[in-house]
């Protein structure tokens, strides 16, 4: 059964209750501000905590709004866009072994995150200036503490000026204390600077410009006093085993030693990212189109299996560059950016067939043929077809590929119409099968590459033209 707990641990008087739904903690500001608020939403499994920190942080260090200060790497991944009336902000940002400083932001704030493999503990002072002006020791004496289990989601809200620190559970634990989405509901939130209020205005402001340290008299009683949490009111939200006892205990151990196996792991692996395009999904299935030079291939016999794929596009920088450009562009794009799921099946399809004694390629079967040697008919001067043909205005391009093996003849026309603002890209395929196992192959392959392998082709070629790799 899940156990949801809320402990507070004083100095010699812990008291410990179960609740119903999510464990959480309100901590009221004694200024009347707005309370802290935590709530513990789920547990990961374990060491999952160390492993989305080191993916998260390795993807945040390549966004182009990193930055990195105040031991709180942080990205700002959404923008606020004050013409439409939209004041939020989106960051992501994560915090490490050492912890991060003590500071504060004139606007709340509200963030979702997931502790490290480790666990995290979140320090809050509700001092208010006027009683640090005073005495610095009030600083300290208005701290509370809240403790997350190790590989756990959960949320936290403040008001601003709210002083925080967040850090591991346990210090020099090897462990990062969490990663977080945080959203600024308002971004010009607080008393503002002028100078800071305007970078916000024009979007530079970044999440270290929107920090404030605490004055140089609490700095240095930090640096004098290092805190025991043991002396600190603390609350400790837990789920699944209550927090303190030895089923947590040794649950932790586990969790901690495969956090740091998982988080070396993701360490080695592949940071980047990858997405998909619905405007470029819509590949339509169609006949030739009429002066395809497709028409014109394998007519001295049988044709066992015909398809052709039509994209269709309005760009009108695209559209400026003319048919050949626009084709020496897309058959460049199926030799350097062919898409890895295509590859992967050629590697498959090439396992498979070597012992046959069958032509092997790490290109899709369509266009293949483009790593053959040169031939005597190059298209742009570097790409070996077999037949070319583009029209005096540069409207219309297209060559023919294609090859002859042991169990069938295969070619491909690719072409590109260029139509005012709108581009028609092209990709079809006949196939003659050579004898009974060319049959045999074909049924096997058939729906795969008429449905996937072919369009997927076309697409990530058409994407790669589009999102910049323009032929040089």
């Amino acid at each position: 059964m899940s156990v949801a707990q809320a402990a507070w641990v004083l100095p010699g008087l812990p008291f410990r209750r179960t609740v119903p739904s999510f464990p959480s903690v309100r901590l009221p500001s004694p200024h009347g501000g707005l309370p802290v608020e935590v709530s513990l939403i789920g547990q990961l499994g374990h060491g999952a905590g160390n492993q989305l920190f080191v993916g998260v942080l390795a993807r945040q260090r390549h966004h182009d709004k990193f930055q990195d200060e105040l031991d709180e790497p942080s990205a700002r991944i959404g923008d606020t866009d004050f013409q439409n009336g939209d004041a939020t902000a989106l960051y992501t940002f994560t915090v490490g072994a050492n912890g991060h400083p003590f500071h504060r932001h004139a606007g709340h704030r509200v963030f979702t995150a997931v502790s490290g493999s480790g666990g995290t503990r979140l320090r809050f002072s509700t001092a208010s200036d006027a009683e640090i002006s005073r005495d610095p020791s009030r600083f300290i004496e208005a701290l509370r503490c809240v403790e997350i289990p190790p590989d756990c989601l959960f949320t936290v809200r403040f008001g601003g000026g709210t002083w925080h620190q967040f850090t591991p559970l346990k210090e020099r634990s090897g462990h990062p204390a969490l990663f977080a989405v945080s959203c600024h509901t308002n971004e010009l939130g607080g008393d503002l600077p002028d100078a800071l209020r305007q970078q916000v205005l024009t979007n530079d402001a970044t999440l270290h410009t929107l920090t404030e340290l605490p004055p140089s008299s609490v700095a240095e009683l930090l640096r004098r006093t290092p805190l025991d949490h043991r002396h600190i009111p603390t609350i400790a939200l837990s789920l699944d085993e209550p927090a303190g006892t030895l089923q947590s205990a040794l649950c932790n151990v586990v969790r901690r030693t495969l956090g740091r196996l998982r988080g070396y792991i993701t360490s080695l692996g592949n940071s980047r990212g990858y997405w998909w395009s619905s405007e470029l999904a819509a590949v339509t299935q169609t006949e030739a189109p009429a002066g395809s030079l497709l028409h014109h291939q394998l007519n001295d016999g049988p044709v066992h299996h015909e398809d052709h794929c039509l994209v269709s596009l309005v760009d009108p920088t695209l559209a400026r560059l003319g048919a050949t450009q626009l084709l020496t562009g897309l058959l460049e794009a199926f030799v350097q950016s062919p898409p890895m799921s295509v590859s992967f099946l050629m590697q498959l399809r090439n396992l498979l067939v070597r012992p046959l004694g069958l032509r092997t390629s790490p290109l899709g079967c369509p266009v293949s043929s483009l790593l053959a040697p040169p031939g005597p008919s190059l298209y742009a001067g570097r790409f070996p077809v077999r037949e070319q043909a583009s029209d005096a205005h540069d409207a219309h391009s297209q060559v023919v590929l294609g090859a002859n093996d042991r169990h069938l003849l295969f070619r491909s026309c690719v072409g590109v119409a260029v139509t005012g603002d709108r581009i028609d890209f092209t990709l079809g395929t006949r196939v003659r099968c050579a004898n009974p196992f060319g049959h045999i192959y074909m049924a096997l392959i058939e729906r795969v590459h008429r449905r996937y392998i072919a369009p997927t082709l076309l697409r990530q070629a058409i994407e790669h033209l589009r999102t910049g790799n323009r032929p040089g």
